[in-house]
């Protein structure tokens, strides 16, 4: 029984995707560039700028490997937000909660050769209420697990008929810097770089 509700689930998933692709691309004429730079194996950390509640779904129809992302429990009520959270397997966190359930899980599925999604800002335009610093959770999975991230960058107006661009940059690595360096000085080098490459990518 277990498994035909995944198989269920596996086709409304599709089918979702496909409908939201549709709407996005006659409502937000919303063009992908960078997609070869996503590597078809291995467990992946997507972050991306954030700007609107529009982001997460864009990334995930945008991205060519299945990703769960990381969402702020605040978003269950919102029906449509609600059902795409459950469709696409999202973590719920509550903020300033010190509940490490949903790190546990969102680990668990990247040591499983999973992807994850993410905005290191934290909130929506994060970077620029925070001085322009960024969180380390995103480096810390990475470090943590041994995975790479790929950088995002989207930019244009997310209202309806504003063109919007998704780019995916080139993966990131920062294993071997802990051969040098510890990890917590790592976490910083890397958050740094991240930063860097995410604002490029969002101009």
């Amino acid at each position: 029984m277990e498994k035909v509700k995944k198989i269920f689930k596996a086709i409304n998933r599709i089918i979702v995707r496909f409908f939201i692709q549709l709407f996005c691309k006659i409502v937000y004429r919303y063009k992908v560039v960078g997609k070869e730079n996503v590597p078809k194996e291995g467990s992946l950390l997507f972050c991306g700028n954030h700007r609107s509640n529009l982001d997460p779904p864009m990334m995930v129809i945008a991205s060519p490997r299945k990703m769960r992302f990381i969402a702020k429990e605040e978003l269950k009520k919102n029906l449509i937000f609600r059902y795409l959270c459950y469709m696409f397997e999202a973590i719920y966190v509550k903020r300033d909660s010190k509940d490490i359930g949903p790190l546990k899980e969102a680990l668990k599925e990247l040591k499983n050769g999973g992807c994850i999604g993410i905005f290191p800002e934290g909130t929506r335009n994060g970077m620029a209420k925070n001085n322009g610093e960024m969180k380390n959770g995103a480096t810390y999975m990475s470090l943590k697990t041994g995975s790479k991230i790929v950088p995002i960058g989207l930019k244009g107006e997310p209202k309806p008929f504003h063109k919007i661009t998704i780019t995916f940059g080139e993966p990131l690595d920062f294993s071997e810097l802990l051969k040098e360096k510890d990890i917590k000085e790592v976490e910083e080098i890397a958050t740094e770089k991240l930063k860097e490459e995410i604002i490029r990518l969002s101009k």
